[in-house]
């Protein structure tokens, strides 16, 4: 992971501002992920895995402003905007740590991630699912906003040519678009329906798949 916490260093300051660039989907993407998040009370307690700058914890929060929230992410820098983001919310907690040898103790109504957990080898990602059903409580949920793979060769290029279409013509500067095409080569994605087949043998009772653009999915998983 260290390839990922050195690539992911070098491009903080400029991360959230390049995101609507780079998801074309980015407001379903988010508001999906967001709006599915229900809790019956006023403060969850939600971990944040691959928090980088919490972008995603910046959107629960405007749901929850009470929500007591850990980010986990091993990117100094990235946390480092994460700090500034969240410097006058003091259920806030913020590790710098690499979020699969993190021992977490404590249990969370909600976990979340966004455009983290495909750094991961397959084994790792079925480790930290299984972790994640650990470490949720009854009738928690787990939402992944991910990249996946295609489940074929044909959908893995088709995926990667629309998703080029789309950059290219988003007005980044070519420097940023091959900065991009730099870190997708860090990329170990898995396929949707292995994915939900792995979050299914971890425990969870209602696992699918709530909205799909190319390579872009929010997945749900229920306890």
């Amino acid at each position: 992971m260290e390839s990922v916490r050195s690539n992911f260093n070098s491009v903080a300051q400029k991360y959230d501002q390049q995101r609507s660039h780079l998801i074309p989907c980015f407001d379903d993407f988010y508001q999906i992920a967001c709006e599915n998040i229900n809790y019956s009370g006023n403060s969850p307690k939600i971990l944040d895995i691959g928090a980088g700058t919490g972008l995603f914890s910046n959107f629960v929060l405007k749901k929850y402003p009470d929500a007591r929230i850990t980010l986990v992410d091993l990117s100094e820098k990235m946390l480092e905007i994460a700090e500034k983001r969240f410097s006058d919310s003091p259920n806030v907690k913020i590790v710098c740590e690499d979020f699969t040898k993190h021992h977490f103790t404590d249990t969370y109504d909600v976990v979340i991630s966004s455009l983290a957990i495909h750094h991961l080898v397959d084994q790792d990602k079925i480790e930290l699912y299984n972790s994640i059903y650990f470490n949720l409580n009854q009738g928690g949920i787990f939402i992944n906003a991910e990249q996946i793979s295609g489940s074929s060769e044909y959908f893995v290029k088709l995926y990667e040519e629309r998703w080029k279409e789309k950059i290219e013509n988003s007005g980044l500067t070519d420097e940023e678009i091959n900065a991009a095409y730099e870190r997708i080569k860090l990329d170990k994605r898995s396929p949707l329906f292995q994915q939900l087949t792995w979050l299914s043998d971890a425990g969870f009772k209602e696992v699918d798949c709530l909205y799909k653009y190319y390579d872009f999915a929010v997945i749900y998983a229920k306890k």
